[in-house]
């Protein structure tokens, strides 16, 4: 297993500054990481460090409340695009989601796809916030709109990536769909025990503690 193309290595903090972008777009350079997910804001600073590695540049929309308009976030992706983002995570309208408004998730994710016109799209479910029924539909949701990756989680909210919703979300796609877990995961075990659930791709803000455990 080559674990270093699992990790998307993150730095989404409020406070982050261009020196802590330029530290993360090094280390995933050194550890040639599957990509970095950082906010948008930065995407056209990491594409300019990263574009002569094989590292993509990541980056979220709505991020990390889902809240924002279908338009909105449809601009945010062409804007991610235009700077040089190769991967989107994306989260869903949780609310509307909970309130059982499914098509109004479905035409979001549709648009979005549109949007991202074959690029890497990962969709945020939130899991922490929602009950079976309403993971199940999300990973029916994804499958029908042939999505990349349903994500677990923001890393925002109430609890991360956990062991058993990965392995209920892989259930329900089959290998159709990759599954991206993050949040909370802070070591070498955590990673694995997530890919062993059904994982193909981590996001951690510890990708070199996750490195330097596999050593």
């Amino acid at each position: 297993m080559e674990l270093n193309k699992y990790i998307d290595h993150t730095n989404l903090k409020a406070n982050a500054t261009k020196n802590d972008i330029k530290k993360l777009c090094d280390e995933a350079i050194k550890y040639n990481f599957a990509s970095v997910c950082i906010n948008p804001f930065y995407v056209k600073y990491a594409h300019s460090l990263l574009k002569k590695s094989n590292v993509a540049a990541g980056t979220v929309i709505g991020f990390p409340l889902g809240a924002n308009t279908t338009k909105i976030k449809v601009s945010e992706v062409k804007q991610a695009l235009k700077d040089g983002a190769e991967e989107l995570d994306m989260v869903i309208n949780i609310g509307a989601l909970k309130a059982g408004d499914y098509d109004y998730v479905e035409h979001e994710i549709a648009a979005m796809v549109e949007a991202a016109n074959g690029y890497v799209l990962k969709v945020i479910i939130e899991t922490s916030y929602l009950n079976e029924e309403e993971i199940i539909k999300m990973c029916e949701i994804c499958k029908n709109n042939f999505v990349h990756f349903i994500k677990t989680s923001t890393g925002f909210s109430d609890t991360g990536a956990t062991i058993e919703n990965v392995s209920f979300m892989r259930q329900h796609i089959g290998d159709i769909l990759e599954i991206k877990a993050s949040g909370g995961i802070k070591n070498y075990d955590d990673a694995i025990a997530l890919i062993d659930a059904g994982a193909t791709r981590i996001g951690t803000s510890n990708g070199i503690k996750i490195m330097e455990g596999l050593k």
